[in-house]
């Protein structure tokens, strides 16, 4: 029998993905910014954090999750 797992577990996990995802979207980008000569596979990966940031945004939206409800 599978463990139920609460809204809130998974709303608070997504919010964590989220803050992960935009760090780390514009960690890529400050570094490409600095970068004289940008290759196309750091031009592709700052493209996919980006779109995986926008998509856990929408699903966000889509949940009505509000970051400020989930602060400790």
């Amino acid at each position: 029998m599978a463990k139920k797992v609460k809204k809130r577990t998974v709303d608070e996990q997504l919010l964590q993905s989220i803050f992960a995802l935009e760090r780390e979207w514009k960690q890529i980008q400050a570094i490409l910014g600095k970068s004289v000569e940008s290759s196309y596979d750091g031009m592709f990966t700052e493209k996919l954090a980006r779109e995986k940031y926008l998509y856990l945004l929408r699903e966000a939206r889509r949940r009505k999750i509000s970051a400020v409800r989930y602060s400790k």
